[in-house]
């Protein structure tokens, strides 16, 4: 009989909801790839202003100024939202780590009762053609003693014919 682990779907379960959070791992990564993408970004167009500045009529100055501010307050939120995705990425990352731990010791179980089963396998097999032996050791025996009986009653009838 093949081995059957009697938790295989609560096994299966653990990969699946493993798999699922890999899944949600990927994204938060993604979202914050695009945060830092968003960053470099506005970081350029910062850059891009200023250098602009310095070509500019003293007359726009003021309004590069405001134009500025606003950048660096949409920085500050853009950094705001990114601490806030890398957080999420790191619950979801720890959060992965426990399910692969559950799935570790799911497989780390079922290979040991796979062990213990061949173990006893091995051992139903080993007992089987110990008596096995001991039944044929037996019967030679018998057989062999018979035989001995039957060359004893022979040498008596010959014996006895003799006389």
């Amino acid at each position: 009989m093949p081995f059957r682990y009697r938790l295989q779907k609560v096994l299966e379960f653990r990969i699946h909801k493993k798999d699922e959070q890999l899944l949600v791992v990927q994204k938060a990564q993604q979202a914050v790839y695009e945060a830092e993408e968003n960053i470099r970004k506005n970081e350029e167009e910062i850059r891009t202003t200023k250098q602009n500045m310095r070509a500019a009529d003293p007359m726009m100055y003021e309004s590069y100024d405001r134009y500025l501010i606003h950048l660096w307050e949409k920085a500050e939120q853009l950094e705001a939202i990114r601490v806030e995705l890398q957080r999420k990425l790191d619950e979801e990352k720890a959060t992965l780590v426990k399910l692969e731990q559950g799935v570790k010791v799911l497989e780390k179980h079922k290979e040991k009762n796979r062990e213990i089963y061949i173990a006893e396998e091995k051992a139903a097999e080993l007992k089987t053609y110990s008596e096995l032996g001991v039944t044929r050791f037996f019967r030679q025996n018998q057989d062999k003693i018979q035989e001995e009986e039957a060359a004893i009653l022979k040498q008596l009838e010959e014996i006895d014919g003799g006389s």
